[in-house]
């Protein structure tokens, strides 16, 4: 099986998963590096060719991971859950973990934060108040399995996730 985590940029994804994976003893993967390492920043992505283009990438990364092997912790980028045929293919040999982090938390963590496209040029309070508002029930719909990453350490929470999956 694979976990994958999901999430709201800044809620700790790639950290809590290489925690994970070092953990299980397991391969690590994040799903926004494939994709950098193949076409390029993602900042660059969506500058030259959209959101739509890149979103069409992060489809590409899914069906490869469906058929690619277990035993991986997989960190997904923040829109990736949001496409039903992402979901569908992530789940085909895993199992979704949402980290949810509150508001606070968020802003504490992208504060400054340059390289998020979607947040770029934006007042980032409002901005993550539009993002939790869309995206928050699609983490929750797409999950097996939620756990709130607020004022714990990237250790705390791999070991939670492994608990509460009972591996």
């Amino acid at each position: 099986m694979n976990i994958v985590l999901c999430g709201m940029m800044g809620c700790g994804k790639t950290t809590v998963g290489g925690a994970l994976a070092a953990r299980l003893g397991w391969d690590f993967v994040d799903t926004d590096r494939l994709i950098e390492e193949k076409h390029g920043k993602i900042a660059d992505i969506f500058a030259q060719k959209g959101e739509a283009y890149f979103r069409a990438l992060e489809t590409e990364v899914a069906a490869s991971l469906a058929d690619g092997g277990a035993d991986r912790v997989v960190s997904i980028g923040g829109g990736m859950a949001l496409k039903a045929e992402n979901v569908r293919l992530l789940k085909q040999g895993g199992r979704i973990v949402y980290l949810q982090a509150s508001k606070k938390t968020l802003l504490g963590r992208l504060l400054g934060d340059t390289s998020r496209p979607l947040l770029v040029g934006q007042d980032l309070s409002a901005r993550l108040d539009e993002l939790l508002a869309v995206r928050s029930s699609a983490y929750e719909r797409a999950s097996d399995l939620a756990v709130c990453v607020d004022e714990k350490t990237p250790a705390s929470i791999a070991d939670e996730i492994i608990e509460k999956l009972g591996l």
